[in-house]
């Protein structure tokens, strides 16, 4: 049995869980997820609080024990809060631009990037090189940012690219640096 799939979901107040047969949907200020579960876990809403139980001491039922319960919550708190990822370009002359739901960025290459955001997500830029990507769906948050920063990978030698904020980059010293 999983660790943290045995820790019950706080509820909110202004968020309802409602629990179909294969179905669990989170509605709250910031909008409404959905999402499918298998017949291996069982999720009970009781007063404000959402548990999920294994419905098997099966493998397959106890890895989707945790994973389940840790889906809800981050639906929860995706309709509450929301999630945002920050990526910074770093490089002479790199640059992003939000336009609409276009993100157009010259990255060095001889051509521009653009890339179409998806719905629910919303991007800003600024003139410094930070790009900041917001949604209430972190799988969503999360794949559209990896999808950008897969553009251009920073490099250890001179750091350029795109990378998270929270990302630090090992550099590598450079031939003159060998002896």
């Amino acid at each position: 049995m999983s660790k943290l799939g045995k820790l019950p979901v706080a509820i909110p107040a202004g968020v309802t869980v409602t629990v179909a047969p294969s179905l669990v949907t989170v509605k709250g200020p910031k909008g409404e997820l959905k999402q499918d579960y298998t017949n291996n876990v069982k999720i009970e809403v009781k007063g404000s609080e959402v548990i999920v139980t294994p419905t098997s001491n099966e493998k397959a039922a106890n890895a989707a024990h945790g994973l389940y319960r840790n889906l809800i919550r981050n639906m929860v708190v995706g309709v509450t809060t929301g999630f945002s990822k920050t990526l910074i370009i770093t490089g002479v002359g790199y640059r992003a631009e939000a336009k609409g739901k276009e993100l157009v960025m010259n990255l060095g290459y001889s051509s521009e990037f653009i890339a179409m955001v998806p719905d629910g997500l919303t991007v800003t830029t600024d003139g410094q090189g930070k790009i900041t990507i917001s949604g209430i769906d972190k799988q969503l948050v999360g794949e559209f940012s990896a999808q950008i920063r897969k553009l251009r990978k920073p490099e250890p030698y001179k750091g350029k690219g795109i990378r998270y904020e929270t990302e630090v980059i090992r550099r590598k010293v450079g031939k003159t640096g060998v002896k």
